[in-house]
C-alpha cells in the first residue's frame, strides 16, 4: 500500500509558513543589498594599486578575504558570526542579525567575483579610448567602464539573489525563523515529514522561478535598449 499525502494540516499553518517566507525574503533583500555593497568595496580594494614597492595590502587582504570566504561553507560562516560576536566583539546578537552578517558577508565575495568579471567583460579598447581623451583611469572606471558593466553585472546580481533565497535556509540551525524552521514546527504539530517540506519547496519554488523571471525580463530590456 503506498504512502497517502496528508495536506489537511495547510488551512491552519499556512499562516505560519507564509511568515517563514517573508523572514526569508527580508533576511535575503538585506544580505543581497549589503553584500552587493561590500562586493563592490572588494573588487576596488582587489584592483588598488596602493602599495609600497611590490606590497599591495589592500589587493592582499581582499583576496584572502574572497578565498577565505569562498573557501568555506556558509553553515561554518553563520555559526562563527552568532558565536564569535560575543566571544570575540562582546556584542550580543540575535539569530536574525546574525544571519544576516554571515549572508552578507559570504554574498559580498561572490558579488566581488561578479564585478571583476562584468569589468572585464568590457571591451579593454573602451579604456584605451578614455585614457587618450585625457582621462585618468579613475575617471575612465566611473563614466566609461562601469555603466557599461553593470548591463552585465545586474543578470549575475540577480542570480545571486536568487542563491542567497535558497542558501537562507541554512540559518534555521541557529532558530530563525524563516521556512526551514517553520517546516521543523509544523512538522512538531502534525507528526508528518514530507508534507510541510513539500509545502516549503513550492514556497522557495515561488520565490525562486518569479525573481528569475524578473531578471529574465529586465535583462531583455537592457538588451533591448542596447540596440536602439
Amino acid at each position: 500500500m503506498g504512502y497517502k499525502f496528508d495536506f489537511s494540516f495547510l488551512p491552519q499553518f499556512f499562516g505560519v509558513f507564509v511568515d517563514g517566507a517573508k523572514m526569508t525574503l527580508i533576511i535575503s533583500l538585506i544580505s543581497v543589498f549589503v553584500g552587493t555593497l561590500l562586493g563592490a568595496l572588494l573588487y576596488f580594494l582587489r584592483e588598488s594599486n596602493f602599495g609600497i614597492g611590490k606590497f599591495k595590502p589592500l589587493k592582499i587582504i581582499a583576496t584572502v578575504y574572497i578565498e577565505i570566504i569562498r573557501g568555506t561553507p556558509i553553515i561554518l560562516q553563520i555559526y562563527l558570526a552568532y558565536t564569535g560576536t560575543a566571544l570575540f566583539f562582546g556584542i550580543d546578537i540575535g539569530v536574525v542579525e546574525a544571519a544576516v552578517i554571515a549572508i552578507s558577508l559570504n554574498s559580498a565575495a561572490y558579488v566581488a567575483e561578479i564585478i571583476r568579471s562584468g569589468v572585464e567583460a568590457v571591451d579593454k579598447g573602451q579604456m584605451e579610448a578614455a585614457r587618450s581623451l585625457g582621462m585618468n583611469r579613475g575617471q575612465a572606471m566611473r563614466l566609461v567602464i562601469l555603466p557599461q558593466a553593470v548591463k552585465n553585472i545586474l543578470p549575475a546580481v540577480g542570480n545571486e539573489f536568487v542563491a542567497v533565497i535558497k542558501e537562507s535556509s541554512i540559518a534555521s540551525v541557529i532558530g530563525v525563523g524563516e521556512l526551514m524552521f517553520k517546516s521543523k514546527i509544523v512538522t512538531g504539530a502534525t507528526y508528518l515529514q514530507l508534507e510541510p517540506l513539500i509545502v516549503i519547496a513550492g514556497f522557495y519554488f515561488v520565490m525562486t522561478f518569479s525573481l528569475g523571471r524578473l531578471m529574465g525580463y529586465l535583462e531583455r530590456r537592457m538588451k533591448a535598449s542596447d540596440m536602439r
